[in-house]
């Protein structure tokens, strides 16, 4: 995208058109009005579910989890409220990478988190009384600055 020398906004096309287009000029008071017309109103839904995630499909209870209030109902409990509790960290642990620190490695027992350090200079004094040494974490994908491309001058 683009400012022409006359002041009109040169929008260039990733492929060309079948007719060999390869970029289109606006008037910036059209660019805008067509801009405009593409934010969504105030608090429409954004995200839209097809397939088996639609709200009216017939397999969506296999994919999608239950709440514990239809759980409770086919247990024939009667269900407190029909909110679902959101998952702590450790559930979800166990959930996505299959880390299941709630129970004991040694004897299978019940395990409970009391504390959650996240001070660096903490960890490492652990560390050092344990006789361990803090290794530095490089993560996998280190972020980086934003692509630089052609930008509106």
């Amino acid at each position: 995208m683009s400012l022409t020398p006359a002041g009109n906004v040169r929008y260039a096309l990733k492929t060309p058109y079948r007719d060999g287009t390869t970029h289109v000029i606006f008037e910036p008071e059209d660019f805008i009005a067509r801009l405009v017309a593409l934010v969504p109103k105030p608090r429409a839904h954004l995200t839209r579910y097809h397939g088996v995630f639609a709200p009216a499909s017939p397999d969506r209870a296999k994919i999608v989890p239950r709440t514990h209030a239809v759980a409770a109902t086919e247990r024939g409990e009667a269900a407190v409220t029909g909110r679902q509790r959101a998952m702590s960290w450790a559930q979800r642990l166990k959930r996505v990478f299959a880390i299941d620190i709630e129970t004991c490695r040694q004897c299978g027992g019940k395990l409970r988190v009391i504390a959650s350090i996240e001070q660096p200079a903490v960890i490492e004094r652990i560390l050092e009384h344990l006789g361990h040494t803090a290794e530095p974490v490089y993560p996998a994908h280190p972020s980086r600055a934003p692509p630089k491309g052609d930008r509106l001058v």
